[in-house]
């Protein structure tokens, strides 16, 4: 079992910056692929960002990619999203999720065994 619990939303301009963190517990859970959804209010789970154990293979969605990054600290079992030049429409919850796989599905929400509670990042314009 792994549990997740996030950190470091808030509410920020268009154009600054936020970092999320996820921590992580459990046996194995430095072991695990982690990432990051958001979710809009009405739209679907939406992918962000993956890394995979090592932290050495990230994928970005497109409309991230450039302004994200996803990276892990395994020695304090925590997942980090760095979000720079954050637009409007990048309002959302924002959720970390784990798995003990990385595959080629790694976009995919149903992929993840194990998600936080999420946490609301508001971008004003």
């Amino acid at each position: 079992q792994v549990q997740l619990v996030e950190s470091g939303g808030g509410l920020v301009q268009a154009g600054g910056s936020l970092r999320l963190s996820c921590a992580a517990s459990g046996r194995t859970s430095s072991s695990y692929a982690m990432a990051w959804f958001r979710q809009a209010p009405g739209k679907d789970r939406e992918f962000v960002a993956a890394i995979n154990w090592s932290g050495g293979i990230p994928n970005y969605a497109d409309s991230v990619k450039g302004r994200f990054t996803v990276s892990r600290d395994n020695a304090k079992n925590t997942e980090y999203l760095q979000m720079n030049s954050l637009k409007p429409e990048d309002t959302a919850v924002y959720y970390c999720a784990a798995s003990p796989y990385y595959s080629g599905n790694y976009n995919r929400p149903r992929s993840y065994n194990y998600w936080g509670q999420g946490t609301q990042v508001t971008v004003s314009s």
